[in-house]
Formats: C-alpha cells, sequence, structure tokens
C-alpha cells in the first residue's frame, strides 16, 4: 500500500480556519488528520502540498517514524508552521494505520489506561462589568455537564496592570466561583501577558479562590523567566502551549518551568511526538494537560493520546463553544458528557469527515483574534 494522493481542505472556524488533511492510498484507503494553526493556515497548507510531493506520495503510510525524523533532520529550520504541517500529515497517515490494522490508534501505541478523559470547557465567558452575565455563562457550563472551566479574565492587559484592572479581575473568578461552587475547577488562563512580578503579583491575589492553575502567567519563550515565576507560585503554574516538539520540553522541563505540561499536538509536530513529550514530562513526575483550541479532528487524536498517558489530568475542549456547525462535520464522534469524553472505538481516530460541511464554509482569509485588544473574548466565544 502507497500514499495516492495528499490534499488540505480548509474552513472557517470562526476566529481560525479549520485545516484538515484527507490522505488516499492506492487501494482507496483513506485518512484524515488535522494541521490547525490560528492564523498561519495558509503558510501550513502550502507546506503540507510541498512535503506532500516531496516525502509523502508514493511511500508506505505505515512508516511514521522514518517521515518524521526525515522532515525533521532534513528540512531542519524547524518551527509552529512546520511541526503543524508535520502533524497534519502524521495524523492522517495514523488514522490509515488504525483502519488498515481495524483498531483504534491507543491500541496500536500500547493500548488506553482509562477508559474516559475528562474535558474542561473554554469559550464560554466573556470580560467586563455585566457580572449577571458571567455568572449565568458559567452556570451554562455546569448544566452541559462540565466540572471543570477556563477562562481569562484580564482583558485586553498587557505587560503590568494597575491595581484597579487586578481587583477587577479577582472579581471576575469570585463571580465564577460562586457560580460554579468548589466542587468545579477554574482553570485562570492568562495567555503570556506580564512580567514575572506583574505574573506573581496576579496569581498572589487569586490563592483565596482556589483555582486549579494559571496558564502561561509569562510570555513562553524564556523558560529561566517561566521558571522564576514557578519557583515562588503559590499555585500550579501550567504552560506549554507555544513550546514545540520533544526538544522544545527537554529544556522547559530541566529548568523546572511548569507545574503541569500543554503540549498541543499539532504545535508539536502530531500525536506521537505528544505521546514523546508526555514520557519525558512523566520522568519528571509531570502532568500532562493538552492543549487544544481548534478543530474536532484534533480533539479527538488529543482523546486518543489522553487515553493512552499514564501522566494525564486534563484535556481542552471548545465543543460546546464554537461554530454552531462544528459537530456537523463528524457527526458521529463521542462528545463530552457528564465532563467526559468515551473512547472512540472504530478504527483509526474512530470518525468519519463529512466533506458537504467544510464545502458549505469556505476559508475565511481574515480569520483572525488579537487577546490584547479590548472585547477580544466576544469573537471568541460563542
Amino acid at each position: 500500500m502507497k500514499v495516492a494522493k495528499v490534499e488540505v481542505l480548509m474552513t472557517a472556524g470562526g476566529w481560525r480556519n479549520f485545516l484538515f488533511v484527507k490522505i488516499t492510498t492506492d487501494s482507496g484507503l483513506v485518512g484524515w488528520g488535522e494541521g490547525t494553526l490560528g492564523w498561519k493556515e495558509s503558510a501550513v497548507r502550502e507546506l503540507i502540498v510541498d512535503y506532500a510531493r516531496r516525502y509523502v506520495v508514493g511511500q508506505n503510510p505505515f512508516d511514521i517514524e522514518d517521515l518524521w525524523f526525515k522532515l525533521y533532520q532534513i528540512e531542519h529550520n524547524a518551527g509552529p508552521v512546520m511541526y503543524a504541517a508535520m502533524a497534519g500529515i502524521e495524523t492522517a497517515l495514523w488514522d490509515i494505520v488504525g483502519k488498515t490494522c481495524g483498531q483504534p490508534v491507543y491500541n496500536l501505541v500500547g493500548g488506553k489506561v482509562r477508559s474516559q478523559v475528562k474535558a474542561y470547557a473554554n469559550g464560554w465567558y466573556h470580560h467586563g462589568s455585566d457580572l449577571q452575565e458571567l455568572t449565568e455563562r458559567a452556570h451554562d457550563v455546569i448544566r452541559r455537564g462540565y466540572r471543570a472551566l477556563k477562562f481569562d479574565p484580564f482583558g485586553p492587559g498587557g505587560r503590568e496592570i494597575g491595581h484597579e484592572e487586578l481587583r477587577e479581575a479577582v472579581k471576575q473568578v469570585e463571580t465564577v466561583r460562586k457560580a460554579v461552587g468548589e466542587g468545579t475547577d477554574i482553570l485562570l488562563e492568562f495567555h503570556g501577558r506580564f512580567s514575572p512580578i506583574m505574573a506573581l503579583e496576579a496569581i498572589r491575589a487569586m490563592v483565596p479562590l482556589n483555582p486549579t492553575w494559571c496558564e502561561e502567567p509569562v510570555p513562553a519563550h524564556n523558560n529561566e523567566s517561566m521558571a522564576q515565576v514557578v519557583a515562588a507560585s503559590p499555585l500550579r503554574v501550567a504552560t506549554g502551549e507555544h513550546i514545540y516538539s520533544r526538544f522544545g520540553f527537554l529544556d522547559l522541563l530541566m529548568r523546572k518551568g511548569a507545574h503541569v505540561i500543554q503540549p498541543d499536538l499539532v504545535y508539536c509536530g502530531g500525536f506521537l511526538e505528544t505521546k514523546k513529550i508526555a514520557a519525558l514530562a512523566e520522568t519528571h513526575y509531570i502532568s500532562v494537560a493538552p492543549h487544544n483550541c481548534d478543530g474536532p479532528l484534533k480533539t479527538m487524536a488529543s482523546v486518543h493520546l489522553c487515553a493512552n498517558i499514564p501522566n494525564f489530568l486534563i484535556l481542552e475542549t471548545f465543543e460546546d463553544y464554537d461554530v454552531a456547525w462544528r459537530k456537523d462535520l463528524t457527526p458521529d464522534a463521542p462528545r463530552v458528557k457528564d465532563g467526559y469524553y468515551t473512547l472512540p472505538s472504530g478504527p483509526g481516530w474512530g470518525v468519519n469527515v463529512d466533506e458537504s460541511v467544510i464545502a458549505a464554509h469556505p476559508e475565511d482569509p481574515d480569520a483572525k483574534l488579537n487577546m490584547f485588544s479590548l472585547g477580544w473574548e466576544k469573537r471568541m466565544c460563542q
């Protein structure tokens, strides 16, 4: 069996475009993957087309390790666009491998260590003075069965914010805590906003409200600064969505720069690479909570990963707070129920893709999101 064709299909997903990869073999078998990289999807598409021509068409779809090594070693100018392109191809190949073997992907890498995957809701909130609306939105998350939710209470805040802005952020978190109760995990998103000392000031202000973690308190690309915050933080610090491949995570972990890591299966280069990152974290006794803000195929691949790794903590999902037709893309996929995903049992990723839904929502070249502008969450949150 050889790869005969590689196609890239994009569809408007609100504030980003979902990028799907469809690989067809010479036997007619089709595998689906995802390579969504918010606001850089066009660059990812072009790289996938190039890689398909040079490395993928005509090759055995089972040779995933060989392909990944060649792309990493020969191309060598790695970065998020390159890793997303690699992931789009790699996840589609895993779907083919699973379908050929008649097994879900998690069974091909050691099987499951859990039968359901805990999820937290994102995309549900707003920022502003209407605390009643915020309360109602938080109640909606609980009504849907979630027992964990994440939000950014800092609005358009930058490297430093004033005392009044911090008090406003605390008020927002107080409102959500009152709405959801002590039995629900509140995960605070900082979006890499702050200087180290400002981050610590914000974290300390949140201690009485008992959030489960504070995410990416400082920009992601200085692991020493992140480690400085981690060492002084009275709360868990989670980070990793903007760290790429096992090589990037090695430095973060050696510097003790996280209590929880958040690799993104696409941004890191694919399913198997993220599994390797999880194994690396396990040697440091660090838990893994994959970043997952994009499309439904990445969500399903992440569910397979979370089912398989021993040090899994919780998975992000936008499933119930995204474009209205999101679920139509993968109509037979498992859904969040009582705060958990059940595992797909079909071969490969265990889901089908409805191409008519993709065609009905053409890509949007202006899809973007500026998290440092006032009201940005109104664009993201559905």
